[in-house]
Protein backbone atom coordinates (compact mmCIF):
# COMPACT_ATOMS: atom_id res chain seq x y z
CA UNK A 1 0.00 0.00 0.00
CA UNK A 2 1.37 3.42 -0.94
CA UNK A 3 2.00 6.22 1.52
CA UNK A 4 -0.49 8.35 -0.35
CA UNK A 5 -3.38 6.04 0.50
CA UNK A 6 -2.64 6.37 4.21
CA UNK A 7 -3.12 10.16 4.14
CA UNK A 8 -6.08 11.09 6.34
CA UNK A 9 -9.17 12.54 4.70
CA UNK A 10 -9.70 16.29 4.68
CA UNK A 11 -12.56 15.89 7.13
CA UNK A 12 -10.26 14.08 9.58
CA UNK A 13 -7.54 16.68 9.16
CA UNK A 14 -9.98 19.49 9.88
CA UNK A 15 -11.81 17.71 12.69
CA UNK A 16 -9.35 18.90 15.31
CA UNK A 17 -9.35 22.48 14.05
CA UNK A 18 -13.01 23.45 14.69
CA UNK A 19 -15.10 20.93 16.67
CA UNK A 20 -18.47 22.21 15.47
CA UNK A 21 -19.61 24.50 12.67
CA UNK A 22 -21.17 27.54 14.25
CA UNK A 23 -20.85 30.64 12.05
CA UNK A 24 -22.20 28.88 8.95
CA UNK A 25 -25.29 27.78 10.86
CA UNK A 26 -25.69 31.26 12.32
CA UNK A 27 -25.52 32.91 8.90
CA UNK A 28 -28.09 30.49 7.50
CA UNK A 29 -30.33 31.13 10.50
CA UNK A 30 -30.14 34.91 10.09
CA UNK A 31 -30.99 34.66 6.38
CA UNK A 32 -33.98 32.44 7.09
CA UNK A 33 -35.25 34.67 9.93
CA UNK A 34 -35.00 37.78 7.74
CA UNK A 35 -36.91 36.01 4.97
CA UNK A 36 -39.66 34.93 7.39
CA UNK A 37 -39.87 38.49 8.73
CA UNK A 38 -40.26 39.79 5.18
CA UNK A 39 -43.03 37.28 4.54
CA UNK A 40 -44.81 38.43 7.69
CA UNK A 41 -44.64 42.03 6.48
CA UNK A 42 -46.20 41.27 3.09
CA UNK A 43 -43.38 39.96 0.87
CA UNK A 44 -44.23 37.22 -1.62
CA UNK A 45 -43.21 33.62 -1.03
CA UNK A 46 -42.07 33.05 -4.61
CA UNK A 47 -41.15 36.58 -5.56
CA UNK A 48 -40.89 39.94 -3.80
CA UNK A 49 -41.26 43.24 -5.62
CA UNK A 50 -38.44 45.76 -5.84
CA UNK A 51 -40.39 48.05 -3.53
CA UNK A 52 -40.36 45.44 -0.75
CA UNK A 53 -36.65 44.76 -1.27
CA UNK A 54 -35.83 48.47 -1.15
CA UNK A 55 -37.79 48.91 2.06
CA UNK A 56 -35.74 46.12 3.65
CA UNK A 57 -32.34 47.43 2.51
CA UNK A 58 -31.57 46.15 -0.99
CA UNK A 59 -28.58 47.55 -2.88
CA UNK A 60 -29.72 50.32 -5.26
CA UNK A 61 -27.58 53.16 -6.58
CA UNK A 62 -29.81 56.19 -5.80
CA UNK A 63 -30.43 54.87 -2.27
CA UNK A 64 -27.00 53.39 -1.50
CA UNK A 65 -25.17 56.47 -2.79
CA UNK A 66 -27.51 58.81 -0.94
CA UNK A 67 -25.69 58.11 2.32
CA UNK A 68 -27.18 54.64 2.84
CA UNK A 69 -23.96 52.69 2.24
CA UNK A 70 -25.09 50.14 4.82
CA UNK A 71 -27.22 48.69 2.01
CA UNK A 72 -24.08 47.01 0.65
CA UNK A 73 -24.22 44.83 3.77
CA UNK A 74 -27.95 44.57 4.45
CA UNK A 75 -28.54 43.35 0.88
CA UNK A 76 -26.58 40.20 1.74
CA UNK A 77 -29.47 38.97 3.89
CA UNK A 78 -32.34 39.69 1.46
CA UNK A 79 -33.78 37.17 -0.99
CA UNK A 80 -36.38 37.64 -3.69
CA UNK A 81 -38.19 34.35 -3.07
CA UNK A 82 -38.03 30.97 -1.37
CA UNK A 83 -36.22 29.33 -4.32
CA UNK A 84 -33.57 32.06 -4.28
CA UNK A 85 -33.14 31.56 -0.54
CA UNK A 86 -33.05 27.75 -0.71
CA UNK A 87 -30.39 27.62 -3.43
CA UNK A 88 -28.16 30.11 -1.65
CA UNK A 89 -28.51 28.43 1.74
CA UNK A 90 -27.77 25.01 0.25
CA UNK A 91 -24.60 26.37 -1.35
CA UNK A 92 -23.59 28.11 1.89
CA UNK A 93 -24.17 24.96 3.94
CA UNK A 94 -22.23 22.83 1.47
CA UNK A 95 -19.18 25.07 1.17
CA UNK A 96 -19.35 27.07 4.39
CA UNK A 97 -18.82 24.09 6.67
CA UNK A 98 -15.49 23.25 5.03
CA UNK A 99 -14.24 26.82 4.69
CA UNK A 100 -15.11 27.69 8.29
CA UNK A 101 -12.98 24.76 9.47
CA UNK A 102 -10.20 25.59 7.04
CA UNK A 103 -9.88 29.23 8.05
CA UNK A 104 -11.50 29.46 11.49
CA UNK A 105 -14.55 31.44 12.61
CA UNK A 106 -13.16 34.98 12.41
CA UNK A 107 -11.35 34.54 9.10
CA UNK A 108 -14.35 32.80 7.60
CA UNK A 109 -16.55 35.74 8.56
CA UNK A 110 -13.99 38.16 7.13
CA UNK A 111 -13.95 36.27 3.82
CA UNK A 112 -17.74 36.08 3.74
CA UNK A 113 -18.43 39.76 4.35
CA UNK A 114 -15.47 41.07 2.32
CA UNK A 115 -16.65 39.04 -0.66
CA UNK A 116 -20.28 40.06 -0.25
CA UNK A 117 -19.48 43.75 0.13
CA UNK A 118 -17.06 43.76 -2.81
CA UNK A 119 -19.55 41.86 -4.95
CA UNK A 120 -22.27 44.40 -4.20
CA UNK A 121 -19.85 47.22 -4.93
CA UNK A 122 -19.03 45.72 -8.34
CA UNK A 123 -22.76 45.29 -8.95
CA UNK A 124 -23.26 48.99 -8.26
CA UNK A 125 -20.62 49.87 -10.85
CA UNK A 126 -21.55 47.28 -13.48
CA UNK A 127 -25.25 48.18 -13.47
CA UNK A 128 -24.71 51.97 -13.25
CA UNK A 129 -26.61 51.91 -9.96
CA UNK A 130 -29.89 51.05 -11.72
CA UNK A 131 -30.36 47.48 -10.48
CA UNK A 132 -32.14 46.55 -7.25
CA UNK A 133 -30.03 43.67 -5.97
CA UNK A 134 -29.97 41.43 -2.94
CA UNK A 135 -28.93 37.96 -1.85
CA UNK A 136 -26.05 36.13 -0.21
CA UNK A 137 -24.65 34.74 -3.46
CA UNK A 138 -21.76 37.22 -3.75
CA UNK A 139 -20.54 36.27 -0.28
CA UNK A 140 -21.08 32.56 -1.03
CA UNK A 141 -19.03 32.80 -4.21
CA UNK A 142 -16.28 34.29 -2.07
CA UNK A 143 -16.48 31.26 0.20
CA UNK A 144 -15.96 28.98 -2.80
CA UNK A 145 -13.07 31.12 -4.01
CA UNK A 146 -11.37 30.73 -0.62
CA UNK A 147 -12.11 26.98 -0.73
CA UNK A 148 -10.25 26.66 -4.03
CA UNK A 149 -7.23 28.54 -2.68
CA UNK A 150 -7.03 26.27 0.35
CA UNK A 151 -7.45 23.08 -1.63
CA UNK A 152 -4.78 24.08 -4.16
CA UNK A 153 -2.36 25.13 -1.43
CA UNK A 154 -2.85 21.84 0.47
CA UNK A 155 -3.12 19.52 -2.55
CA UNK A 156 0.07 17.67 -1.62
CA UNK A 157 -1.40 16.83 1.81
CA UNK A 158 -4.67 15.45 0.45
CA UNK A 159 -5.60 12.17 -1.15
CA UNK A 160 -5.53 12.78 -4.94
CA UNK A 161 -9.04 11.48 -5.45
CA UNK A 162 -10.44 13.64 -2.64
CA UNK A 163 -8.57 16.70 -3.93
CA UNK A 164 -9.83 16.20 -7.49
CA UNK A 165 -13.39 15.70 -6.35
CA UNK A 166 -13.53 18.78 -4.10
CA UNK A 167 -11.45 21.06 -6.30
CA UNK A 168 -13.20 20.37 -9.58
CA UNK A 169 -16.63 20.26 -7.97
CA UNK A 170 -16.05 23.77 -6.59
CA UNK A 171 -14.80 25.01 -9.95
CA UNK A 172 -17.71 23.34 -11.75
CA UNK A 173 -20.29 24.87 -9.41
CA UNK A 174 -18.79 28.36 -9.69
CA UNK A 175 -18.35 28.24 -13.47
CA UNK A 176 -21.80 26.76 -14.15
CA UNK A 177 -23.53 29.34 -11.98
CA UNK A 178 -21.72 32.22 -13.65
CA UNK A 179 -22.56 30.85 -17.11
CA UNK A 180 -26.23 30.56 -16.11
CA UNK A 181 -26.02 34.13 -14.89
CA UNK A 182 -25.14 35.29 -18.40
CA UNK A 183 -27.94 33.23 -19.94
CA UNK A 184 -30.76 34.04 -17.50
CA UNK A 185 -31.98 37.58 -16.95
CA UNK A 186 -32.39 38.83 -13.41
CA UNK A 187 -29.24 37.17 -12.01
CA UNK A 188 -26.66 39.60 -10.65
CA UNK A 189 -23.53 38.09 -12.17
CA UNK A 190 -21.47 41.14 -11.23
CA UNK A 191 -21.98 40.35 -7.54
CA UNK A 192 -21.06 36.70 -8.22
CA UNK A 193 -17.84 37.54 -10.05
CA UNK A 194 -16.83 40.28 -7.61
CA UNK A 195 -17.44 37.99 -4.66
CA UNK A 196 -15.56 35.08 -6.23
CA UNK A 197 -12.45 37.15 -7.06
CA UNK A 198 -12.48 38.71 -3.60
CA UNK A 199 -12.75 35.24 -2.09
CA UNK A 200 -9.67 34.11 -4.00
CA UNK A 201 -7.62 37.07 -2.78
CA UNK A 202 -9.01 36.92 0.77
CA UNK A 203 -8.36 33.18 0.88
CA UNK A 204 -4.71 33.72 -0.01
CA UNK A 205 -4.40 36.59 2.45
CA UNK A 206 -5.97 34.69 5.38
CA UNK A 207 -4.75 31.17 4.56
CA UNK A 208 -3.97 28.82 7.47
CA UNK A 209 -1.94 25.74 6.46
CA UNK A 210 -2.99 22.37 7.81
CA UNK A 211 0.48 21.98 9.24
CA UNK A 212 0.85 24.77 11.80
CA UNK A 213 4.64 24.59 11.38
CA UNK A 214 4.35 25.72 7.78
CA UNK A 215 4.13 29.39 6.87
CA UNK A 216 2.52 31.06 3.91
CA UNK A 217 5.12 33.26 2.19
CA UNK A 218 4.65 36.88 3.22
CA UNK A 219 5.12 37.91 -0.39
CA UNK A 220 1.93 36.07 -1.31
CA UNK A 221 -0.05 37.73 1.47
CA UNK A 222 1.27 41.18 0.54
CA UNK A 223 0.45 40.59 -3.11
CA UNK A 224 -3.09 39.50 -2.26
CA UNK A 225 -3.72 42.42 0.11
CA UNK A 226 -2.27 44.95 -2.31
CA UNK A 227 -4.28 43.61 -5.24
CA UNK A 228 -7.46 43.59 -3.18
CA UNK A 229 -6.90 47.15 -1.94
CA UNK A 230 -6.18 48.42 -5.46
CA UNK A 231 -9.26 46.64 -6.84
CA UNK A 232 -11.53 48.15 -4.18
CA UNK A 233 -10.04 51.61 -4.77
CA UNK A 234 -10.56 51.22 -8.52
CA UNK A 235 -14.18 50.17 -8.00
CA UNK A 236 -14.88 53.12 -5.71
CA UNK A 237 -13.42 55.52 -8.29
CA UNK A 238 -15.73 54.07 -10.96
CA UNK A 239 -19.00 54.36 -9.04
CA UNK A 240 -21.30 56.32 -11.38
CA UNK A 241 -23.18 59.39 -10.23
CA UNK A 242 -26.76 58.41 -9.36
CA UNK A 243 -29.53 59.62 -11.65
CA UNK A 244 -31.36 61.01 -8.62
CA UNK A 245 -31.29 61.03 -4.84
CA UNK A 246 -33.41 58.41 -3.11
CA UNK A 247 -34.24 60.90 -0.34
CA UNK A 248 -35.88 63.14 -2.99
CA UNK A 249 -37.89 60.18 -4.29
CA UNK A 250 -38.89 59.20 -0.75
CA UNK A 251 -40.02 62.77 -0.01
CA UNK A 252 -42.00 62.86 -3.26
CA UNK A 253 -43.74 59.57 -2.42
CA UNK A 254 -44.58 60.80 1.07
CA UNK A 255 -46.08 64.02 -0.30
CA UNK A 256 -48.04 62.10 -2.94
CA UNK A 257 -49.42 59.74 -0.29
CA UNK A 258 -50.33 62.66 1.99
CA UNK A 259 -52.10 64.51 -0.84
CA UNK A 260 -54.09 61.43 -1.87
CA UNK A 261 -55.33 61.12 1.71
CA UNK A 262 -56.16 64.85 1.83
CA UNK A 263 -57.88 64.71 -1.54
CA UNK A 264 -60.22 62.00 -0.32
CA UNK A 265 -61.29 64.29 2.54
CA UNK A 266 -61.63 67.32 0.23
CA UNK A 267 -63.72 65.35 -2.26
CA UNK A 268 -65.97 64.19 0.56
CA UNK A 269 -66.40 67.81 1.75
CA UNK A 270 -67.22 68.86 -1.83
CA UNK A 271 -69.89 66.16 -2.09
CA UNK A 272 -71.39 67.18 1.27
CA UNK A 273 -71.60 70.85 0.25
CA UNK A 274 -73.30 69.98 -3.04
CA UNK A 275 -75.84 67.76 -1.26
CA UNK A 276 -76.59 70.55 1.23
CA UNK A 277 -77.16 72.92 -1.69
CA UNK A 278 -79.60 70.50 -3.34
CA UNK A 279 -81.63 70.15 -0.14
CA UNK A 280 -82.08 73.92 0.03
CA UNK A 281 -82.10 76.18 3.05
CA UNK A 282 -78.54 77.39 2.37
CA UNK A 283 -77.87 80.60 0.44
CA UNK A 284 -75.62 80.66 -2.60
CA UNK A 285 -73.27 83.06 -0.80
CA UNK A 286 -72.96 80.68 2.11
CA UNK A 287 -72.31 77.73 -0.21
CA UNK A 288 -69.69 79.78 -2.05
CA UNK A 289 -67.92 80.62 1.22
CA UNK A 290 -67.88 76.99 2.26
CA UNK A 291 -66.48 75.95 -1.13
CA UNK A 292 -63.70 78.53 -0.89
CA UNK A 293 -62.71 77.51 2.65
CA UNK A 294 -63.16 73.73 2.46
CA UNK A 295 -62.12 73.14 -1.16
CA UNK A 296 -60.47 76.03 -3.02
CA UNK A 297 -58.12 77.09 -0.21
CA UNK A 298 -57.11 73.50 0.55
CA UNK A 299 -56.38 72.74 -3.12
CA UNK A 300 -54.37 75.95 -3.32
CA UNK A 301 -52.27 74.86 -0.33
CA UNK A 302 -51.80 71.41 -1.85
CA UNK A 303 -50.75 72.93 -5.19
CA UNK A 304 -48.14 75.13 -3.50
CA UNK A 305 -46.81 72.20 -1.48
CA UNK A 306 -46.51 69.91 -4.52
CA UNK A 307 -44.86 72.71 -6.52
CA UNK A 308 -42.13 73.07 -3.90
CA UNK A 309 -40.93 69.50 -4.34
CA UNK A 310 -37.61 68.98 -6.22
CA UNK A 311 -38.12 68.98 -9.98
CA UNK A 312 -36.03 66.15 -11.40
CA UNK A 313 -37.34 64.31 -14.48
CA UNK A 314 -35.24 61.27 -13.48
CA UNK A 315 -37.33 60.68 -10.34
CA UNK A 316 -39.63 57.67 -10.82
CA UNK A 317 -42.40 59.72 -9.19
CA UNK A 318 -41.87 62.70 -11.50
CA UNK A 319 -44.69 61.81 -13.96
CA UNK A 320 -47.10 61.24 -11.07
CA UNK A 321 -46.12 64.54 -9.48
CA UNK A 322 -46.65 66.42 -12.73
CA UNK A 323 -50.02 64.76 -13.25
CA UNK A 324 -51.04 65.55 -9.65
CA UNK A 325 -50.11 69.22 -10.03
CA UNK A 326 -52.29 69.39 -13.13
CA UNK A 327 -55.14 67.62 -11.31
CA UNK A 328 -54.92 69.92 -8.28
CA UNK A 329 -54.83 72.98 -10.52
CA UNK A 330 -57.96 71.80 -12.35
CA UNK A 331 -59.84 71.10 -9.13
CA UNK A 332 -58.77 74.39 -7.56
CA UNK A 333 -59.81 76.45 -10.59
CA UNK A 334 -63.09 74.56 -10.90
CA UNK A 335 -63.93 75.19 -7.23
CA UNK A 336 -63.06 78.90 -7.55
CA UNK A 337 -65.23 79.16 -10.66
CA UNK A 338 -68.07 77.34 -8.89
CA UNK A 339 -67.93 79.78 -5.96
CA UNK A 340 -67.94 82.77 -8.31
CA UNK A 341 -70.89 81.32 -10.23
CA UNK A 342 -72.83 80.81 -7.01
CA UNK A 343 -72.21 84.37 -5.88
CA UNK A 344 -73.24 85.70 -9.28
CA UNK A 345 -76.15 83.24 -9.53
CA UNK A 346 -74.76 82.31 -12.94
CA UNK A 347 -76.18 78.84 -13.62
CA UNK A 348 -74.16 78.41 -16.84
CA UNK A 349 -70.92 79.05 -14.94
CA UNK A 350 -72.03 76.70 -12.17
CA UNK A 351 -72.71 73.90 -14.66
CA UNK A 352 -69.40 74.54 -16.43
CA UNK A 353 -67.46 74.46 -13.15
CA UNK A 354 -69.08 71.20 -12.07
CA UNK A 355 -68.34 69.64 -15.46
CA UNK A 356 -64.68 70.73 -15.26
CA UNK A 357 -64.44 69.16 -11.82
CA UNK A 358 -66.03 65.94 -13.09
CA UNK A 359 -63.59 65.68 -16.02
CA UNK A 360 -60.50 66.00 -13.80
CA UNK A 361 -58.71 62.67 -13.43
CA UNK A 362 -56.62 61.81 -10.39
CA UNK A 363 -53.49 59.81 -11.31
CA UNK A 364 -52.67 56.52 -9.62
CA UNK A 365 -49.86 56.53 -7.03
CA UNK A 366 -46.40 55.32 -8.17
CA UNK A 367 -45.53 51.64 -7.72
Amino acid sequence: MSDRVSIPSLHELLQQRVPRVRVTQLLIGVNVVVFLAMLASGAGLWHSSNGVQLAWGANFGPATQDGQWWRLGSALFLHFGVVHLALNMWALWDGGQLVERMYGHARFLAIYFASGLAGNLLSLVAHDGNAVSGGASGAIFGVYGALLIFLWRERSNLHPQEFRWLFWAAIGFSAATIVFGFLITGIDNAAHIGGFLTGLLSGLLLLRPLDAAQRVPMRGRLLASGTLALAIAALISQIPAPAYRWSDETLARQEIGQFLRDDAAISQAWQTILEDGKRGGTSFDELAGRIDAAIGDRYEASFEQLSQLPINPALPSSPTLEALRHYVEQRRDASRSLAEGLRANDRAQIRDALERARRSRKPAPPD
